[in-house]
Formats: C-alpha cells, structure tokens, sequence
C-alpha cells in the first residue's frame, strides 16, 4: 500500500494526478496488474475525465447543477451537506489495470481528484490487487 499527498489550492477545483499515481506505481516494478485507487475524505472524489481546456470548470459548475438547495440538517456544517452528496454520487475509489508499471488509460483520459471543500491536503491510498512483479 502506498499513501500519497495531494494539496488543492482552491474552495472547489479539479486536479490531474495520473503522473503522480505513474510515477508512484514505477517505483513497484509492477508488469500487469489492477490498482484501486481510494480518497480517505467525504467532501472530495476520484474519476477519470478528459481536461481540455475549460473541461473541468464545466465539471465543476455541473456538479453543483446537480445538488438541490435544500435545508440540510448535517449538525457539523450544513453548507458542507452538498460537498458530501456530491462525493458520495461521484465516488471515493477507482480500480484501473495497470500495465508495465503504469495506468491503462483512454487516450484522453486522465485520473483527477475533485475537491469541492478545499483547500486542504488529501490522502490518497494505492493498493495494487495481484502484485505480478517482472521474472
């Protein structure tokens, strides 16, 4: 198991870490094998998305599209309520096959960490499924 650091900077943005994940996932000397990816907090998430400029600002204010204003009873903070759907919906973990030691990804696809009640510093686990090292 890996556990990696991702520090958002902004209230709500969305973050490219597929090098950060590459990069971890080398140092394994791994040749084929699946990984789950998992986010340890409730008011971000984890997908894949294509980042074309502007890509993740349409994202970003789709997301909040979706929530209903309502009169959220959460005791701790009930402006945080959406920011908790919103991870729930999206999702906390991805499971993608790596292959010579890297993520098997589309051609445009990339693996982002949404924040929705940054900034903060976020953990994220990597655990691979099979462990098939090189002979």
């Amino acid at each position: 198991m890996i556990k990696i650091q991702i520090k958002t900077t902004q209230a709500k943005e969305i973050v490219d870490i597929t090098d950060k994940l590459n990069d971890e996932l080398g140092k394994l000397g791994l040749t084929s094998d699946s990984v789950n990816i998992f986010v340890t907090h409730t008011t971000c998430a984890l997908t894949t998305a294509d980042l074309d400029p502007g890509t993740d600002l349409d994202m970003l204010d789709a997301f909040q599209a979706l929530i209903p204003k309502l009169n959220y009873r959460h005791p701790h903070d009930s402006a945080h309520v959406p920011d908790h759907i919103l991870s729930a919906l999206i999702g906390t973990s991805l499971t993608l096959p790596i292959e010579d030691g890297q993520l098997v990804l589309g051609q445009w696809q990339r693996v982002v960490l949404i924040e929705f009640s940054g900034p903060r510093e976020r953990q994220i686990i990597i655990s691979t499924i099979n462990n098939t090292k090189p002979k």
